[in-house]
């Protein structure tokens, strides 16, 4: 009781706060979202978000040897498909020689440490911007299912580390690890976005990969009817439990913020490590109100990706991942 118990002595400077700061960020933490297009020295900034590119393969080689020389040490893949090559079945997704698979073998063929985690889902292949295949209005989960699984054997053969199912179909976690062993992809990891919530903190990525969903009539216009209600906490445990069960290897909340609350539940309730991808949209807005001068933007960044780790993630999906190695590798 006051005043023999001080906490304000533990503030006192910079030395002691350091020795007594309970989290910490560091290279160790951090996944690198990264955009691939066809084409040759394509580096092509992303409007809605200033410091993102769409990158051919050429130009993600160079990117992946950035990023290994500041210490990081994964990054997960997302490909823009031209229009010509969509539609409802998710073939191209399929195709050996797509820009996903070509993208994969780049990297590690190049980089062979880094370890290369890649998206598993429809709608950047889909002529309606869905996770899933369109039959009569609706997304039909167990086709889609079959589907990804393949998808996901072509992103191990390709050499693959880790696929990250981000469609939140039912049952697929189960469907694609069978896949992967029968193919004798025993060691290919899954990254499942178990808590994937129907935000609007989405928009800047759909403009990166032109995927924003269809409004056509009968189709749906959003992605509520597989993607998670905002307002829903009980059900990630359970969609959690589910995928723990089905034999992910890391559980993944997304978006970030807005959903530590979450994060926490996870944690306390489930074996397997925590990630989160702090998204486009959270990204967006603190470019957004640094550039308007309206905060400080790497104080900011520091604060929420801290904030993120105190709720209990392991792993930060984060477009500000390089940022922050090189102000880490200047002692910032």
């Amino acid at each position: 009781m006051y005043p023999n118990s001080r906490p304000r002595r533990l503030r006192a400077n910079h030395a002691i706060r350091s020795l007594v700061q309970e989290h910490h960020l560091s290279v160790n933490d951090f996944v690198v979202p990264l955009f691939v297009v066809e084409g040759t020295s394509v580096r092509e900034e992303i409007e809605s978000m200033p410091g993102q590119f769409r990158l051919s393969i050429d130009q993600l080689i160079k990117e992946a040897h950035e990023i290994q020389n500041l210490g990081l040490k994964s990054i997960l893949l997302f490909t823009k498909v031209s229009d010509d090559l969509k539609d409802n079945t998710g073939k191209e997704a399929l195709n050996p020689n797509g820009l996903m698979q070509r993208a994969i073998k780049a990297v590690k063929e190049n980089c062979p440490e880094l370890y290369v985690m890649t998206d598993v889902a429809l709608d950047p292949f889909s002529i309606y911007g869905h996770d899933g295949i369109v039959k009569d209005g609706e997304i039909e989960n167990d086709q889609t299912a079959a589907v990804l699984a393949q998808m996901s054997v072509s992103h191990a053969e390709a050499g693959a580390d880790m696929v990250a199912p981000s469609d939140m179909m039912d049952g697929r976690i189960k469907i694609i690890r069978e896949a992967l062993d029968q193919a004798g992809y025993i060691n290919c990891g899954i990254l499942s976005y178990s808590a994937k919530y129907a935000s609007s903190y989405y928009g800047p990525f759909r403009d990166a990969l032109d995927s924003a969903p269809s409004n056509e009539a009968n189709i749906p216009s959003d992605k509520k009817t597989y993607q998670m209600d905002f307002a829903n906490k009980r059900e990630a445990i359970r969609e959690a439990l589910l995928d723990q069960d089905e034999g992910a290897d890391i559980l993944m909340v997304k978006p970030g913020l807005a959903y530590l609350d979450i994060v926490q539940d996870l944690k306390e309730n489930v074996l397997l490590p925590i990630a989160v991808y702090q998204v486009s949209g959270e990204y967006a807005m603190i470019k957004a109100a640094s550039a308007k001068g309206w905060i400080d933007h790497d104080a900011v960044v520091f604060e929420q990706l801290i904030a993120i780790k105190r709720a209990g993630a392991s792993i930060i999906a984060s477009y500000f991942a390089k940022e922050v190695a090189q102000w880490l590798k200047d002692g910032k």
